[in-house]
This record gives C-alpha cells, sequence and structure tokens, in this order.
C-alpha cells in the first residue's frame, strides 16, 4: 500500500470512529431528552442557540447553520417548536425579507427544565465511550479541548 493510500486509510478509520461517538453521544441524547422533555436532540440544540444570543432571538439561516439542518428542515423545525410556544418569529425592523426566530419565555424554561437532562446524559454518554478503547482518544481529545476552551471537563 503506498504511502498516500495508508493516510487515506488512517483518515477513513478516523471519521468512522469519529461517526461511531457522535451516533453513541446523539442516541443517549434523544433518548434522555425525548423521555424526559419530549425534545429532539435538534429542537435542544435550537433552543439553546438561541438562549446564547443576545435578545435571544437570531435570523433564520444562522439557525440552520448553528442546528445543522437545510433551510426547509429548519423552517419545519421552528413551526413546529412555534405550534408548541416555544418560540416565535418576527420581522426584521432593518430588512424587511429577514425573518429573525425569537426564543419565548416558555421556551427558556423547558431549556432550562432540559439542560441538566442534556448535560448529565452527555457526561454519562461520554463516560461510556471512553471505556471503549477505539473512542477512548476522542474522548480524551474532547476533554482536552474542554478544558482549554472552557476550563471544564466533559467527561467523568
Amino acid at each position: 500500500m503506498a504511502i498516500s493510500d495508508d493516510a487515506v486509510q488512517i483518515r477513513a478509520q478516523g471519521w468512522r470512529t469519529l461517526a461511531a461517538l457522535h451516533g453513541t453521544i446523539d442516541a443517549a441524547l434523544e433518548k434522555a431528552l425525548q423521555s424526559e422533555h419530549q425534545l429532539s436532540v435538534v429542537e435542544f440544540t435550537v433552543l439553546d442557540a438561541l438562549s446564547r444570543q443576545d435578545g435571544w432571538h437570531m435570523r433564520m439561516q444562522q439557525l440552520a447553520r448553528a442546528a445543522a439542518l437545510s433551510s426547509s428542515a429548519t423552517t419545519r423545525l421552528v413551526t413546529r417548536l412555534e405550534d408548541r410556544g416555544l418560540l416565535t418569529r418576527i420581522m426584521c425592523d432593518d430588512d424587511r425579507r429577514g425573518i429573525y426566530t425569537e426564543l419565548t419565555r416558555q421556551g427558556v424554561a423547558v431549556l432550562e427544565q432540559a439542560r441538566p437532562t442534556h448535560d448529565a446524559a452527555l457526561q454519562k454518554a461520554l463516560a461510556g465511550a471512553a471505556e471503549v478503547a477505539e473512542l477512548e482518544p476522542l474522548v480524551r481529545a474532547l476533554d482536552d479541548v474542554s478544558r482549554g476552551s472552557a476550563g471544564g471537563r466533559l467527561s467523568a
């Protein structure tokens, strides 16, 4: 096997390992958030992203990027959350074509209730993943990144 083939194989294996860790974490978060708060991971992500904005609102395009969704999927998601009273859409004052999505007080309350569940499920999933030899280096890397940027620990 040529050197370039080795590099491709290493990257491909790294990607598969990252995808496995993501799947493990996503499944754990989905189960916990659905059972405790009737929220999907992506719904939590949207509420969380909005809560971190000054004024609790974002343009729809920004929200799509934050949730890693297409524009149409974001619109459907926002409609579902709006129907539940967790967020609302408002017109942009300086651009009539622009629409903001804004977190409601009820959305803030749901997020505040769901955040400890999310955080505990994330910590538990990472701790479990750290016990899997193939995933442990990625968990350690996430922990290192977390300590470097936030001063905290991701895993138990």
